[in-house]
């Protein structure tokens, strides 16, 4: 969670604020009647750390006389961390997002979100809330993503004279004498995502065996993730004995102000704020007014963002250590060594971000591709993985080169299987029908530890070849469950995970009804089944597949296009719920 050092500081203001502002409002009233009548209350939900600028200026705007057409304004602003709200608009909208689960019971959406990033917005969009279409969405400040690290360790790496890069960082955390590398859990925080983007696009780009790089990339920092960016922030040693600096956290990626407002604390041993390039994805706080809201808070909401675009609103930021939306910043910030600045010595600097652009225009496909890789990589689970092999997965797929169906799907496992670790236990079947005697599928490999049969895995897949059968997915899929059931493992996600390209399609087999009235009967709440459907191509059934994933639940997941299969995959993976304790 984006919750910096001084967040509870922040909420505890922001709590403050609303008595402030509901004081602001009724001075006005009584002073400006009749000049505005009515009222207009209008809810504000900002990062912690940009939230107090907001309130000041919103506190200022109701003190002047606020008002729309005629009525008067009252503006709410409350610091609430980013996942927190993206929990309640995902839940609102029917969108799932990796790693953020449930929304409070009591959570609300505000009629304007001011987020610490774009990616919120694309991922919410991506995740399934096909109609959640905020307004406006412009950047209303800014503040650069580093890596911050104990000043004797940076030195020891070259700065602040030598210009570093992310290849840099990789091989540090990847020698033989790893540096501690940490950071907040990315799929609930925006700047530890930024710096899971730039270190993984590292590893691919750094030659050889690029999805190995990636995962062990993944890996070394998952050691030292935290859920919490107070508990990261207490890692970094507190002490300037060798020692402790040795055992201490050694590097993380944070914003500029987690840097500025950790050293404002006076530690013992100062962050560095390194600027590595490639520039990774700056934190741009896009003003978004959620759909939905009446034509009046609309209304108000715009005159809202104008104040907030004005040039006195810069040194409200700068009080907070953040950056106007063009990189430069205004009276009274206290720039780290080295900071990069447009309005400096003409000194490069990072980009801007894009306004209205979501995430600066960064592909939303290579966010939901490094959220899943993460989410798999540093999750445990048990997973039956079953592959249709029926006639019809030796159709050609044009837009993967004419492979066929089922060598897009083979690949995309094996891919798959490289981001499990050895914690997991996987096993593997084929089906179809009549695969072995009158039984419709086939098992390659049992579950088991990868940590003993990952081999036996990447044969079985390569043996994979279609049949001349039909589907016989009914029958399969309720041997599948059984199996799963019958040897399930506690704090573990026991899974099946299915790939078809067709309905069921098998004579001698049972019917849909059968197959959910017995998925029924055998459920158990105390040892749930996740089952997980992939639909390749037009001939799957969507309604077949939902039939089923509601009983058991899980979620099913359909592309047109089977070359998409493997991020599809990843998707799907990583989008399991957390294991029962």
């Amino acid at each position: 969670m984006r919750s910096s050092i001084r967040g509870a500081g922040a909420a505890a203001a922001a709590t403050a604020l609303v008595v402030v502002v509901a004081g602001s409002w009724f001075g006005y009233q009584q002073l400006a009647q009749p000049a505005c009548s009515g009222s207009i209350q209008l809810s504000v939900a900002a990062a912690p750390e940009l939230a107090p600028a907001i309130q000041a200026a919103a506190t200022q705007w109701v003190s002047d006389g606020a008002a729309v057409g005629g009525t008067c304004i009252a503006v709410n602003v409350t610091a609430s961390d980013p996942v927190d709200v993206a929990a309640a608009v995902a839940s609102k909208h029917g969108a799932r997002l990796a790693g953020v689960g449930q929304a409070s019971g009591t959570a609300v959406t505000p009629d304007v979100w001011v987020p610490d990033s774009s990616t919120w917005l694309l991922r919410l969009k991506t995740g399934g809330a096909t109609a959640f279409a905020p307004g406006n969405g412009a950047s209303i400040a800014s503040s650069p993503v580093v890596v911050a690290m104990p000043e004797p360790v940076a030195s020891r790496l070259g700065w602040p004279e030598k210009e570093l890069r992310w290849s840099d960082l990789l091989k540090a955390v990847s020698s033989d004498r790893p540096l501690r590398a940490g950071i907040v859990e990315p799929t609930q925080d925006a700047a530890g995502l930024s710096g899971l983007l730039s270190l993984t696009a590292a590893a691919s780009g750094a030659g050889g065996d690029g999805q190995k790089a990636t995962t062990a990339a993944l890996r070394a920092l998952a050691t030292g993730r935290s859920a919490l960016r107070q508990d990261l922030l207490a890692r970094f040693p507190r002490s300037a004995d060798p020692t402790a600096v040795a055992s201490g956290l050694g590097a993380a990626a944070l914003s500029e102000e987690d840097v500025i407002a950790y050293n404002g604390t006076k530690p013992p041993i100062p962050l560095a704020a390194l600027y590595l390039k490639p520039w990774p994805m700056p934190l741009d706080y896009p003003y978004a007014v959620l759909p939905g809201i009446e034509p009046a808070k609309a209304s108000a909401a715009r005159v809202l963002y104008e104040l907030l675009t004005t040039p006195g609103f810069r040194n409200r930021l700068a009080a907070q250590s953040l950056r106007a939306p063009d990189g430069n910043w205004g009276a009274g910030f206290k720039a780290p060594q080295g900071a990069p600045s447009p309005a400096g010595d003409g000194a490069t600097a990072p980009p801007a971000p894009a306004g209205g652009t979501a995430a600066g225009g960064l592909d939303p496909v290579a966010i939901e591709r490094a959220v899943s890789a993460w989410s798999i990589a540093t999750q445990s689970g048990r997973m039956l993985c079953v592959i249709d092999v029926s006639g019809s997965m030796k159709n050609p797929v044009p837009s993967a080169d004419n492979a066929s169906r089922e060598q897009v799907t083979v690949a995309a496992a094996s891919r798959g299987l490289g981001l499990f670790d050895d914690s997991w236990s996987i096993g593997l079947w084929t089906f179809s029908t009549n695969l072995v005697g009158s039984r419709d599928w086939k098992e390659l490999v049992p579950i088991g530890p990868l940590s003993s049969q990952r081999g036996r895995l990447e044969q079985g897949l390569a043996t994979i070849r279609p049949s001349k059968g039909n589907t016989g997915l009914y029958d399969t899929l309720l041997a599948a469950y059984k199996t799963v059931q019958d040897e399930w493992e506690p704090g573990r996600v026991n899974s099946v995970v299915l790939f078809t390209d067709g309905k069921n399609d098998d004579d001698n087999g049972i019917s849909r009804a059968q197959l959910l009235a017995q998925l029924k009967r055998i459920a158990d709440p105390e040892k749930p089944v996740q089952v997980v459907i992939i639909g390749i191509g037009s001939e799957v059934s969507k309604a077949e597949l939902e039939s089923i994933t509601n009983v058991t639940g899980g979620g099913n997941f359909v592309t047109e296009d089977p070359s998409k299969i493997g991020d599809i995959f990843l998707k799907a993976i990583a989008l399991r719920p957390n294991a029962p304790r």
